[in-house]
C-alpha cells in the first residue's frame, strides 16, 4: 500500500494550478444518464472516485471516452465524452456502489428517464452516517414506488415522475443534486425547499440548462424546475475545486512563503478569506486566481463552526486544525455536519498537538512546532490535513492508507513538491 513521506520545515513558493471540482464533477457525469445525446465535461480531475464512478455509468451503458489531459481554461485534467444513448442496465450493484456514496445520484435520472431503478444502498460511511431516506422520499412525493430489500433500493415509476412540492428537514447536496436530476424529466413543476446552496449545486444547474432544463432559483433555498420532455447534449467546463482551493491556502499559511493558486475564485471560499485574513494570512485575488502570503508574521487561534454553504465547509475542518496546531493561542472548532469527523485528532496528537475534544467542538491550544512520526490516515480530508500537519513539522513523517488521498486531490504530492516541499510517494 502506498505511503507518503514529508520531511518538514520548508517554505512553500511559486504557484500552483487548482483542479476542476471532484464534487462537481459527479454529479455532472451522472447527468449524462438524463439524455441520449453526448455530454462532453472538461477539467475533469484524474481521480480515483472519478474512475470508479466511470465504470458504474459504463455498466449501466453509456459510453465513455477521454479527450487528451487538458483544456483550453484548465491546463490539468481530462476532458470526457459520456454518451448514454440507450440504458443498458437500470442496476447499480452493491460491489461498485459500496465504494462511493456518490454514486446513489444515478437513481433519480435512471427513474426518470427509464422510469425504474435497482441501486444498492451505499452502506456506511466513515465520517457518519449520510442516510438516503431525503432521496427517497422526494422520489416517493414525485410518484415513484420504492421497495427496500435485500440491501437494494428498487424504484419504479410506470408512468414516469410528476413534480412535487419537496421541502427537505436539513440541507442536503446529494438530495438536492438527486431531485434536480429526476425534476428536469418530470411532468409539471417540482419546488425543492431548504435546498443546497452550494457551488456545486450551481455548476450542476448550469449544465443542466445547457442541456434543456428548465430551473430558477439556483444560489438559493428555493429551486423550481419545470420538466420537459427531453434533454440534449452539452460542453460543460467543471468549476474549480473549492476544496483543494482551501487546502492549499491553508498548507501555505501553516508553512509560510507566497503562492499563487491559478484558475480559481475567491468567492468559492468566502467563508475560508475572512477567518484566514482574522488569524494573519494574507489573501489577496488576482486576475489569475487567488495569491496566499505569509512572511514573518505568526498566525492566531480561530473560532469557527462548520456550516452548509455559505458557512464554513465541514471539507476544510481537518485542514483548519491542522494549521491551528501551531498557531499562537487557542482555536475552537465545532463540526456540525458529521458526527464522526475528528478522527484525525489522534494522529495529530501523535505529532505533539495539543487538542482536547468537548462534545461537538475541537479545543486546540497551538504549540511552538509539531514532531515528524508515523500517522494514518483515516478519511480523505484527515488524509489531507495529515499533510499539512507534516509540512510543518520538525524531522519526517510517513503518512499511511494514501488511497483516500487519491480519492479527492489530483497530483498532490507533485504539486507540493513543485512549490518546494520535500515529499514523496513511497510505493507499497
Amino acid at each position: 500500500m502506498d505511503r507518503i513521506q514529508i520531511r518538514g520545515g520548508r517554505r512553500l513558493s511559486g504557484d500552483v494550478r487548482i483542479s476542476g471540482a471532484k464534487n462537481a464533477a459527479l454529479p455532472l457525469m451522472v447527468a449524462s444518464l438524463l439524455t441520449d445525446e453526448p455530454l462532453t465535461l472538461a477539467a475533469v480531475p484524474h481521480l480515483t472516485d472519478i474512475s470508479q464512478l466511470a465504470e458504474i455509468l459504463g455498466g449501466l451503458g453509456v459510453g465513455i471516452t477521454m479527450n487528451g489531459n487538458g483544456h483550453a481554461e484548465a491546463e490539468t485534467g481530462r476532458v470526457l465524452k459520456l454518451h448514454a444513448k440507450e440504458i443498458k442496465s437500470t442496476e447499480a450493484p452493491y460491489d461498485l456502489v459500496r465504494k462511493m456514496r456518490a454514486s446513489f445520484l444515478v437513481i433519480g435520472p435512471l427513474v426518470a428517464r427509464c422510469h425504474e431503478a435497482k441501486v444498492s444502498l451505499p452502506g456506511g460511511c466513515a465520517i457518519g452516517t449520510r442516510p438516503v431516506d431525503l432521496h427517497l422520499k422526494a422520489l416517493e412525493a414525485m410518484g415513484a414506488e420504492i421497495e427496500l430489500k435485500e440491501g437494494y433500493v428498487y424504484a419504479r415509476a410506470p408512468k414516469g415522475l410528476h413534480g412535487a412540492r419537496v421541502a427537505f428537514p436539513f440541507v442536503s447536496v446529494g438530495a438536492t443534486e438527486n431531485l434536480m436530476m429526476a425534476a428536469a424529466l418530470a411532468k409539471g413543476t417540482t419546488v425543492i425547499e431548504n435546498a443546497a446552496m452550494e457551488p456545486e449545486i450551481t455548476d450542476l444547474g448550469h449544465c443542466l440548462q445547457k442541456m434543456g432544463a428548465k430551473i430558477e432559483g439556483l444560489d438559493t433555498r428555493t429551486i423550481t424546475i419545470e420538466g420537459v420532455d427531453r434533454l440534449h447534449g452539452a460542453n460543460h467546463t467543471v468549476l474549480p475545486d473549492r476544496i483543494e482551493t482551501g487546502t492549499y491556502l491553508m498548507a501555505v499559511a501553516a508553512t509560510g512563503g507566497e503562492v499563487e493558486l491559478l484558475g480559481t475564485r475567491g468567492d468559492l471560499i468566502g467563508a475560508v478569506i475572512p477567518l484566514m485574513r482574522e488569524a494573519g494570512v494574507t489573501i489577496d485575488e488576482t486576475n489569475r486566481g487567488i495569491k496566499v502570503s505569509r512572511n514573518g508574521a505568526h498566525f492566531t487561534g480561530v473560532e469557527v463552526t462548520t456550516e452548509p454553504y455559505p458557512g464554513f465547509p465541514t471539507d476544510l475542518q481537518a485542514q483548519l486544525m491542522a494549521l491551528m496546531s501551531t498557531a499562537n493561542g487557542t482555536s475552537h472548532i465545532s463540526e456540525t455536519i458529521f458526527e464522526n469527523r475528528f478522527m484525525h485528532v489522534p494522529e495529530l496528537l501523535r505529532m505533539g498537538a495539543d487538542i482536547t475534544i468537548d462534545h461537538q467542538t475541537a479545543v486546540v491550544r497551538g504549540v511552538e512546532k509539531l514532531r515528524g512520526a508515523p500517522v494514518m490516515a483515516t478519511d480523505l480530508r484527515a488524509s489531507v490535513s495529515l499533510i499539512i500537519a507534516a509540512l510543518t513539522a520538525e524531522g519526517e513523517t510517513t503518512v499511511n492508507r494514501v488511497y483516500h488521498l487519491d480519492r479527492g486531490f489530483e497530483r498532490i504530492e507533485e504539486k507540493l513538491s513543485a512549490l518546494g516541499a520535500d515529499i514523496k510517494r513511497v510505493k507499497g
